[in-house]
């Protein structure tokens, strides 16, 4: 088994999958099509995830509610290898993501992590703050015990810096 962390945080795994299981891939889209691709690939018949997290978006009027996309171009898709070119149905489908010659394949675990860190599950810690400080290494049970550095402490939030995606993970304290 080859465990190799990507740019967008998840392990790859190219162990031989059995034959009848279905894999999570990840498609490139065309810009700002994330969502309309999702779309699209459930009335092909094809379970789809594009994870997204919302944000208030002032407008001239008034304030709306909008979901963002959380991976950028990108849509994870649940598909058999014998469907695999189904996806190319869309002509928002650019291609799939290549990791050394393969196809990038990801655990149901870490999608799992995803839908259930975006749904808010996983946002509160219960530590004291005053025990925690910068530079601190830690420890994340929400995401399967990944390693990070304490990069910034508040009254209610905790800031880890994640090297895995190079981005800091921002936690309530409960």
């Amino acid at each position: 088994m080859l465990l190799i962390k990507s740019k967008i945080g998840f392990k790859l795994d190219y162990s031989l999958q059995e034959n009848n299981m279905m894999n999570w891939y990840v498609l490139y889209t065309k810009p700002r099509s994330e969502k309309k691709v999702e779309e699209q690939l459930f009335s092909f018949g094809i379970n789809a995830y594009c994870p997204t997290r919302s944000e208030l978006k002032p407008w001239s009027d008034r304030k709306k509610k909008i979901y963002k996309p959380v991976l950028p171009s990108m849509v994870l898709v649940n598909i058999d290898d014998k469907d695999i070119n189904k996806v190319f149905e869309s002509p928002l489908v650019v291609r799939y993501m290549f990791w050394m010659g393969k196809r990038a394949v990801v655990r149901q675990s870490e999608i799992d992590i995803l839908k259930k860190y975006l749904e808010g599950s996983y946002n509160l810690i219960s530590c004291n703050s005053s025990s925690v400080n910068v530079g601190d290494d830690f420890k994340l049970p929400s995401f399967n015990n990944e390693k990070g550095i304490v990069s910034r402490i508040s009254k209610n939030n905790i800031w880890i810096y994640l090297n895995s995606i190079g981005h800091n993970v921002k936690l309530k304290l409960a």
